[in-house]
């Protein structure tokens, strides 16, 4: 969306006030995102009757409650749904011109996927970028509202992506993290069914581009092809982001998930088999209905099994339009929350074990900038922290560096989630 105002003459601000237009990019995933997204838009109206503004709602929420948003709130002058951002342009349109244009764009046809021609402004730090291999999901988990929202899988051509992994190399960008609803279905939709490994090996091609990172892959697709091409090295690093959801096949089965626990089991353990110094990144959710207390010790017996390098922990979300809002036995909040508080405690310890273990190691990290924290330290990642959600390692080093610059460092603490080291010259590796 950016791009695209960019490319029509506008610019970016960076304060609300300061803007001619506003635009709240929204998500209803689960009911905490539910109402962050409309404190947020409460919040930028308040800056619009002060100022006068254009305000414009987009994204999930948008699509979800798109005519209960429209009636309820009247000072929102735009709405677009996941598929409509190509159709900024029209919300961004003078206020003079509001009286020709329809408030709500969403549209219902969730068939829309962006390529590279489509021009973008990378968000994050200049050294790395997301890119987005596909939209849509082909799954039917009880408990996630996605498909609606986003469609049916529509992957982009191999070479398309390519065309953007190198535009971003251009630019200075040497790290990037693959994202899609469902990483590990990339390409069956395509003519010639291109795999995810036929996309890794395009990228291991790209100069300049350093790392290359696998976000949200569902374990169903893992295919052999899929661990070599994560073995291969290069800038294909052994990073899986792979959320399992649970340790219980009673709970699976509920949640629709496809594998059992001993077939997950049994997957993960041939991933760390297959792929040298392989990093784990996982989610889990606790509160699923019907989840009993016996349900939930094997959760936590699965986690001390596996021993995730990285784990996010959900309690379950009540989303309407959901299979699993019909379902019965609802596990009370105050249950949820304990159980949450019981698996983070577990994952803080079994984290920090494995923090302390790197101490004395050396790795190859790249350098974020200043840090907040300690004035006298940088702040980095080490190849094996994604980023904004693994941790951060603080760098010392007694020549100057610059972001985006990969240093080799060696570990000499470990803290909960954070590490800190020394960066070291090639010879005194």
């Amino acid at each position: 969306m950016i791009g695209l105002a960019l490319q029509e003459g506008h610019e970016l601000v960076t304060e609300a006030e300061e803007s001619d237009t506003i635009v709240v990019n929204t998500c209803s995933f689960i009911g905490e995102a539910k109402k962050e997204s409309i404190d947020a838009i409460l919040q930028m109206a308040e800056i619009k009757k002060k100022s006068g503004q254009k305000l414009v709602v987009t994204g999930c929420l948008a699509q979800r409650y798109s005519k209960e948003l429209e009636s309820e709130m009247p000072e929102v002058d735009s709405f677009l749904g996941t598929a409509d951002f190509a159709q900024i342009k029209s919300a961004l349109s003078p206020v003079s011109d509001v009286v020709q244009i329809k408030r709500n764009l969403v549209s219902h046809e969730l068939r829309y996927l962006a390529n590279y021609d489509l021009p973008r402004v990378n968000s994050m730090p200049k050294h790395t970028a997301y890119l987005k291999i596909a939209e849509g999901c082909d799954n039917a988990c009880a408990f996630c509202i996605i498909p609606k929202l986003r469609g049916k899988q529509r992957s982009r051509p191999i070479h398309d992506i390519v065309r953007e992994a190198e535009r971003l190399a251009g630019s200075g960008v040497v790290e990037v993290s693959l994202i899609a609803q469902d990483l590990t279905a990339y390409g069956h939709d395509l003519p010639g069914k291109p795999t995810l490994a036929q996309l890794l090996s395009a990228l291991h091609e790209v100069k300049g581009l350093k790392w290359v990172r696998c976000m949200y892959a569902y374990p169903r697709s893992l295919s052999k092809e899929l661990m070599e091409a994560l073995s291969m090295g290069g800038n294909i690093l052994p990073y899986l982001d792979i959320p399992v959801q649970h340790g219980s096949d009673k709970v699976l089965r509920r949640m629709r998930r496809g594998k059992d626990q001993g077939k997950l089991t049994e997957l993960l353990l041939e991933l760390r088999a297959r792929i040298p110094n392989l990093i784990l990144r996982s989610t889990v959710m606790v509160g699923f209905p019907g989840e009993d207390e016996q349900d939930f010790e094997k959760l936590m017996a699965f986690v001390s099994a596996i021993q995730f390098e990285r784990l996010g922990v959900f309690k379950y979300s009540d989303e309407e339009g959901t299979a699993a809002f019909e379902l019965d036995a609802r596990v009370p909040y105050r249950v949820k929350k304990s159980r949450f508080d019981k698996l983070m405690r577990l994952q803080r310890r079994i984290h920090k074990a494995k923090l302390k273990s790197m101490i004395g190691q050396v790795h190859e990290a790249i350098v974020e900038g200043p840090s907040e924290e300690h004035p006298l330290l940088l702040k980095g990642r080490l190849w094996s922290q994604a980023p904004d959600i693994d941790g951060v390692t603080y760098l010392s080093s007694e020549r100057p560096l610059t972001p985006g610059q990969l240093v080799r460092v060696r570990i000499d603490s470990a803290h909960d989630y954070d590490l800190a080291g020394e960066v070291i010259e090639p010879n005194e590796i």
